[in-house]
């Protein structure tokens, strides 16, 4: 097995309708049942984000996102999936489950 990052793209977090997190539910079961999970999660929006670069002498620290967009990665699923193909089959289930798009990468 291997490792897989799918990221949900929005433009707003905590979107969800209630039809959409009832499948969202579903969804993880089946990867659940299936030993595809990992770990899920909404994450807040880019602004609530701050980037740090700590490679100079004295840190950066920038309130906001490190790329001004609108949309944006409001959560993820850590799965895995014994292969690309897998992974790429369950991102679109997951994508079909939210009612967004999702981009997947597999971990190196």
């Amino acid at each position: 097995m291997a490792g897989f990052f799918i990221a949900v793209l929005d433009d707003s977090s905590n979107s969800g309708s209630a039809d959409e997190m009832v499948a969202i539910d579903v969804f993880n079961d089946m990867l659940r049942a299936n030993g595809h999970w990992v770990m899920a999660a909404g994450i807040a929006g880019p602004d609530q984000a701050t980037v740090i670069d700590a490679r100079g002498d004295e840190p950066v620290i920038i309130e906001g996102p490190y790329i001004d967009s609108p949309e944006f990665v409001s959560g993820f699923w850590l799965i895995e999936a014994p292969d690309r193909q897998t992974a790429i089959d369950l991102a679109t289930q997951g994508s079909a489950a939210c009612n967004r798009r999702v981009e997947v990468r597999a971990f190196l």
